[in-house]
């Protein structure tokens, strides 16, 4: 068995953390099924309905009911537009040298 590094964004890394505790597993084990499953070379179709079946033959695949997100309502977008200009300008960052 061959050991490999990945590096991923930190939400990335946090839903697959999630998602393998809501299956009791690890996540070394999880992250290879949905490999294996990505990578299964049997399935036919278009690159996207492939994966789709591969990940539903592992079990893996969530159905859209368990992620469906709530739009948010005008009012918290008018919030989050208005916030969304406060910040320090990138150049400003990079002057101090955290761009």
């Amino acid at each position: 068995m061959r050991q490999l590094t990945l590096r991923i964004d930190d939400e990335l890394a946090v839903r697959l953390k999630v998602a393998a505790g809501e299956r009791g597993e690890s996540v070394n084990g999880y992250a290879g099924k949905v490999l294996s499953a990505a990578l299964d070379p049997d399935l036919a179709g278009d690159e996207v309905s492939a994966l789709r079946e591969r990940l539903a033959r592992a079990g893996l695949l969530l159905r859209p009911e368990s992620v469906a997100r709530k739009r948010p309502s005008a009012q918290e977008l008018r919030r989050a537009r208005a916030a969304a200009g406060r910040g320090k300008p990138l150049s400003e960052l990079v002057r101090e040298g955290r761009g």
